[in-house]
């Protein structure tokens, strides 16, 4: 079974994603960006989903972590984010992200699509 990284400061948030993914893969729920980055490094995932406004360290610092460390640079992540505004996918994929997925997450069958995608199943 592949390994998600789940970076998600919100309980009900992190609570939804692991209700709709739990069956299919394992997950690794982070509530900081430096417990990620820890947490990524100890138990390197096959897919990181990336909130974007986390406490301390945001996901965008969080990513450009993730794509300067050798291990880890090749992780798909995927931000999962409320910045949904016209530009915030372009901006957001310019930044290094694979994907961009917007919260609520009211689309099950899109947020499973998008990580097969880029898990190649």
């Amino acid at each position: 079974m592949k390994t998600i990284g789940l970076v998600e400061d919100n309980p009900d948030n992190r609570l939804l994603v692991c209700a709709i993914l739990d069956d299919r893969y394992n997950i690794q729920e982070y509530e900081t960006g430096r417990e990620a980055l820890e947490g990524l490094k100890a138990h390197k995932p096959d897919l990181v989903l990336l909130d974007i406004s986390l406490p301390e360290m945001d996901g965008p610092e969080v990513l450009e972590h993730i794509r300067a460390d050798e291990e880890l640079q090749e992780l798909p992540v995927i931000a999962l984010t409320a910045h949904a505004m016209a530009g915030d996918r372009e901006k957001y994929m310019a930044m290094g992200f694979n994907d961009y997925l917007t919260k609520p997450i009211v689309d099950d069958e899109l947020l499973v699509a998008t990580i097969n995608k880029w898990l190649d199943i």
